[in-house]
C-alpha cells in the first residue's frame, strides 16, 4: 500500500456490507424501516413526556427523554449514510464526514451508556431507599446526572477526534465497515497506531466498563432489596419495573463487548458487522416500544395529552 498523507485525502470508501446487489436491495428497506421505526418512537417519548408535567418532574421519565434523544442522535449518525452508500455505487464519505461522523459516533453512544447507568441509579434509590427518593432524586439531581452524561462523552470525543487526525493513510482507503469507527480507521492507518491502541484498551475501556460497572452494583442492591420482599405479589411488581431496563442493558453492552473487547477486534468480521447493527441500530429502535410504551403511566399520559390537544 502507498502512504498518502492525510492533506492528500479527500474521501474514504466504506465496505461494510456484502457487494452482491441483491443482499443490497434487500438491506436498505430493512434499515430504512428500523430507522423510521427509531425516529417515531423517540420522537414520541420526547413529546410526549416534555408535554406531560407529570412524567417531565419524574426522575426516571425525565433521565428516559435524554435516552431518546440520544438515541435519535447515534442512530441519524450512522442509518443516513448506510441507506445512501446502499443506494450508491462508489459507498464514499468525505474526510471531513468521516471524522465528524466518528466523533458524534462516539459523543451519542457514551451518552446512551452513562444515561442508562443514570437510569439504574435511580431504579436503586426507587427500590433500596423508596423514603429518601424524593430527596435523592429531585430535579437539580436529575439534572448533574444529565449534565454528566452529555458532557464527559464530548471530552472523549475530542480526545479521539484529536488523535486520529494525525495518523496518515495508505492508498486505497477503503474502511471494512459501514461507517467511521475507531477500529476499522486503525486497519486503514499507516502510522504507528500503539498510542491510540492503547487508549482505546485504558481511558475507552473505562469509559465504557465504568457505568457498566455501576450498573451491575445497582441492580446487586436492588435485587437484594426484591429478595427481602415477603410478598410474592410484590417481588413481581418490583422485578417489573427492572425488566425492561436489563433487556436493553444486556443487549447493549453485549454487543458492544463483542465488537471491542475481542482480540483482534482490529478486523471486522461479519459477525461484528451484526453486532454493531444490534447497538447501533436494532437496541435505539426498541428501547421506546421496551422501555415505555408498553408501561401503563406512558399510556395514560399519552390519553391526557391527546384530550388536552384535541378535545
Amino acid at each position: 500500500m502507498n502512504l498518502r498523507n492525510t492533506t492528500d485525502i479527500s474521501e474514504f470508501l466504506l465496505r461494510g456490507f456484502p457487494a452482491q446487489p441483491e443482499v443490497q436491495r434487500l438491506l436498505f428497506p430493512l434499515f430504512l424501516s428500523i430507522y423510521l421505526l427509531t425516529l417515531l418512537g423517540n420522537v414520541t417519548i420526547i413529546l410526549l413526556i416534555c408535554s406531560d408535567n407529570h412524567l417531565f418532574q419524574t426522575p426516571m421519565y425525565f433521565l428516559l427523554s435524554h435516552l431518546a434523544l440520544a438515541d435519535l442522535g447515534f442512530t441519524s449518525t450512522t442509518i443516513p449514510k448506510a441507506l445512501d452508500n446502499l443506494l450508491s455505487q462508489k459507498k464514499a464519505i468525505s474526510y471531513r464526514g468521516c471524522f465528524a461522523q466518528l466523533f458524534f459516533y462516539i459523543f451519542f453512544s457514551n451518552s446512551d451508556s452513562f444515561l442508562l447507568a443514570s437510569m439504574a441509579y435511580d431504579r436503586y434509590v426507587a427500590i433500596c431507599c423508596p423514603l429518601h427518593y424524593s430527596a435523592m432524586m429531585n430535579h437539580k439531581r436529575c439534572l448533574q446526572l444529565a449534565t454528566v452524561s452529555w458532557v464527559l462523552p464530548i471530552i472523549d470525543s475530542l480526545l479521539y477526534n484529536v488523535l486520529m487526525s494525525r495518523l496518515e493513510f495508505c492508498d486505497p482507503e477503503e474502511i471494512p465497515h459501514f461507517f467511521c469507527d475507531i477500529f476499522p480507521l486503525l486497519a486503514v492507518s499507516c502510522s504507528d497506531t500503539s498510542l491510540i491502541e492503547m487508549v482505546v484498551m485504558t481511558e475507552g475501556v473505562v469509559q465504557v466498563m465504568t457505568p457498566f460497572v455501576l450498573i451491575i452494583i445497582s441492580y446487586a442492591f436492588i435485587f437484594y432489596a426484591i429478595l427481602k420482599i415477603p410478598s410474592a405479589t410484590g417481588k413481581r411488581k418490583a422485578f417489573s419495573t427492572c425488566g425492561s431496563h436489563i433487556s436493553v442493558v444486556v443487549l447493549f453492552y453485549g454487543a458492544v463487548s463483542w465488537v471491542y473487547f475481542k482480540p483482534n477486534a482490529k478486523n471486522p468480521s461479519l459477525q461484528d458487522t451484526v453486532a454493531t447493527i444490534m447497538y447501533t441500530m436494532v437496541t435505539p429502535m426498541l428501547n421506546p416500544y421496551i422501555y415505555s410504551l408498553r408501561n401503563s403511566e406512558m399510556k395514560a399520559a399519552m390519553k391526557r395529552v391527546i384530550r388536552k390537544r384535541f378535545w
